[in-house]
């Protein structure tokens, strides 16, 4: 029952996104990293879990590139069923990673992780978070100690999101 209301979230979500223009989501995106950039956590963090966004995410290459000059910026790779952080170490040294996801080939990295900045298809601003159903997230998460702060367009926020006793929720959420 509850698969299927999330099934039917995504999909709604994904609508959404259609009425969109790439340009446009990159202007909401701009403005939702600008808020994340004068976020204390953020400013405080020394090394950061970001994602290398895919085209229907809040946009964050251009973010990646300029904050790992200052920071340590971790991406996450796809193991088998679970996530790892590797060291993103310039755009030159990315390759095509599970579901054709650009991911870092640099070895995962052992920093301890102080903030994550976590992508989903939909979050509550309660922080309940609804990804796109694989669980990489919510597996690597519950064991995870640093803060976590979602990312979305102002359209991917919600006023409830069905959860899972499994479902990591996030600390904060940043939207446009």
């Amino acid at each position: 029952m509850l698969s299927s209301e999330k099934s039917t979230l995504r999909k709604e979500i994904r609508q959404r996104k259609f009425a969109f223009s790439a340009d446009e989501l990159h202007r909401k995106s701009s403005a939702i990293l600008q808020k994340l950039e004068q976020h204390p956590l953020f400013i405080q963090a020394k090394t950061v879990l970001l994602y290398w966004s895919l085209p229907d995410e809040v946009y964050t290459h251009d973010f990646v590139e300029r904050w790992s000059m200052q920071k340590t910026i971790l991406l996450p790779i796809i193991i088998d069923d679970d996530i790892a952080p590797y060291l993103f170490d310039g755009k030159e040294n990315m390759q095509s990673g599970c579901f054709s996801i650009s991911e870092p080939a640099t070895a995962v990295c052992e920093d301890e992780i102080n903030l994550a900045i976590v992508p989903g298809i939909a979050f509550s601003p309660q922080g309940q978070r609804l990804g796109r159903g694989k669980g990489y997230y919510d597996r690597f998460l519950a064991d995870f100690h640093g803060k976590k702060i979602g990312i979305c367009f102002d359209f991917q926020l919600l006023p409830e999101i069905p959860v899972e006793q499994f479902d990591v929720k996030m600390d904060e959420v940043i939207s446009n």
